[in-house]
């Protein structure tokens, strides 16, 4: 159960996250990364982030790079919300296929 404040870092986290990558993107055509959801510790320290890419065949490639670069979006992060959280929790990427096992359901059930 995470308490208020956890929802709101979170959903601040998400926010800013999610512009980052948009900016980011921007070069590359054919690729949309979004941010599906982020989970963050009791104690704010750690923040798991699932990221939904577009198209799904490059994701583990896109979260590789992304994990090789997390130190430079830590920095991004921490210049756009360094005014409102203390302390920048340290951030792990996974692949959101939410959206891949729901259009396989709808197939076995067609």
């Amino acid at each position: 159960m995470e308490t208020t404040r956890q929802q709101k870092i979170s959903r601040l986290i998400q926010k800013e996250l999610s512009e980052i990558f948009l900016l980011q993107t921007k070069g590359m055509h054919g690729v949309l990364i979004s941010v599906s959801a982020v989970r963050i510790s009791p104690d704010m320290s750690i923040a798991r982030v699932y990221l939904s890419i577009f198209p799904s065949d490059k994701g583990e490639e896109i979260i590789k790079n992304i994990n090789d670069n997390k130190k430079a979006i830590r920095y991004d992060l921490g210049t756009r919300v360094g005014k409102q959280l203390r302390i920048i929790p340290d951030l792990k990427f996974f692949v959101d296929d939410s959206l891949d096992y729901i259009e396989k359901i709808d197939g076995l059930l067609k």
